[in-house]
């Protein structure tokens, strides 16, 4: 069955603009700009009201309706990414040896470099390379912890999953060994009072 005419509405906050143009989205804001390539998608947008992002989609069946929410949901993360901005906090756990961290920005590439030391015991050094615009640091509040923060949330989701992933038991019963980084909080950078 196909559904002649669907459509979602996102309110655009103040101090945010957004352009789209062939279905290349612009979010800019205060934190900054966050651009997303929607031009594999088949709908349309408007902008009826002022503050409104029309996303409309014709003639789709039931599978196809169900990326309208998705478009929506993608461009309202843009633009809390550009208001409030993304911060997620990693916790290290372990039962007997004791994970380090270290933390380094690569010259080259202006990346930030995170380095996990003794995970188990081993002498293995794990690198995982952060994402373009995600920064990292140790956390002043709390011991064994990794603060993981950036504007686009795609970016700072999946390098807290990078890390996790790295750090993942292999050859034992994961049951036992539960040691690895993992994510203890999601949040925004701005807190809203």
């Amino acid at each position: 069955m196909l559904y002649i005419h669907s459509e979602e509405t996102l309110p655009i906050p103040e101090g945010v603009k957004i352009s789209i143009k062939t279905r290349q989205v612009v979010v800019e804001g205060p934190r900054g700009t966050l651009h997303k390539d929607l031009s594999h998608i088949a709908v349309s947008f408007s902008t009826p009201k002022a503050n409104t992002l029309t996303i409309t989609m014709h003639h789709g069946a039931r599978k196809n309706l169900a990326t309208l929410r998705t478009v929506r949901t993608l461009i309202n993360n843009m633009v809390i990414g550009v208001t409030k901005g993304f911060k997620y906090k990693m916790r290290y756990v372990y039962a007997h040896f004791p994970i380090n961290v270290n933390l380094d920005k690569n010259n080259e590439t202006g990346l930030w470099e995170v380095e996990i030391r003794n995970f188990l015991g081993e002498k293995i050094v794990r690198k995982v390379i952060m994402a373009d615009g995600v920064d990292v640091e140790a956390s002043k509040a709390q011991k064994d912890e990794l603060v993981l923060s950036g504007n686009d949330l795609e970016k700072v989701s999946q390098s807290a999953a990078d890390i996790q992933q790295k750090c993942r038991v292999r050859n034992k019963d994961i049951r036992k060994f539960l040691d690895g980084l993992y994510v203890s909080e999601r949040g925004n950078i701005v807190e809203e009072a």
